[in-house]
């Protein structure tokens, strides 16, 4: 259910209020503003008291995410794109339908015949990075595999807007699409964790150890991976 949060300074920050069963109050600060989850028998008063406690927290949270956020895609020549962790912009050019997408130095270029037609721009590049995708992320996953002396039985691109990968026990991986825009050394990263999901199904400490042995360096990449992942999802 939707609140506000009223501040001595007069400032009405909206947020989701998601009553669970729980013991302490959590704050979250996501795409959409601000998400408290907090006990279901919780006094309303005790709750808006935790949150006036936190207000310095919530307000430069929010703050930092709103820096953080990036553009929104115009889908016309100029646009900065990724590439491999490398920027790149997008180059429209007179052309027929059927005519391929390529890369051509740091220039995408999409050869199209209604240059204003944005939905057809935005097709033609989003297919084109996910056809750019399942290979690369394919060949470092059977790497990974060879090392490991483990068996992965499919390899698919995923859409998802929260998760990066997945794994489950049928041996199959998920790896969002939308990787193939950063760093080859952070693609490297997701694919390590969700092949060490191929040993243990959790994230205990088993599991850490594992990803450890395929990735020393995995806790300044999630760090990293979490900088770049608003300009990841600027591509729907």
């Amino acid at each position: 259910m939707t609140q506000q949060l009223a501040l001595p300074d007069g400032q009405v920050i909206p947020y989701q209020l998601c009553l669970r069963p729980r013991k302490t109050v959590g704050l979250k600060i996501t795409a959409s503003g601000l998400v408290v989850h907090a006990p279901h028998r919780l006094p309303a008063a005790q709750l808006a008291q935790v949150l006036q406690d936190k207000a310095h927290w919530i307000q430069s949270k929010l703050a930092l995410r709103a820096a953080m956020t990036e553009p929104p895609m115009q889908w016309q020549s100029g646009e900065a794109l990724w590439w491999m962790g490398q920027p790149i912009v997008l180059a429209l050019q007179p052309g027929g339908r059927q005519q391929a997408v390529r890369l051509e130095g740091a220039a995408l270029v999409v050869p199209t015949p209604e240059p204003d037609n944005l939905a057809l721009t935005a097709r033609k590049v989003l297919q084109w990075y996910q056809r750019q995708a399942l290979p690369d992320f394919s060949r470092r996953v059977q790497l990974v595999a060879t090392q490991m002396g483990e068996t992965v039985n499919h390899v698919a691109l995923s859409n998802a807007r929260a998760r990066w990968g997945s794994c489950n026990s049928r041996r199959e991986i998920r790896l969002n699409w939308r990787l193939i825009q950063a760093p080859p050394q952070l693609i490297q990263y997701v694919v390590c964790h969700e092949m060490a999901h191929l040993r243990e199904m959790n994230h205990s400490a088993r599991f850490y150890a594992e990803l450890r042995a395929l990735y020393a360096d995995y806790l300044a990449a999630e760090a990293a991976l979490k900088q770049w992942s608003n300009k990841l999802h600027r591509m729907a």
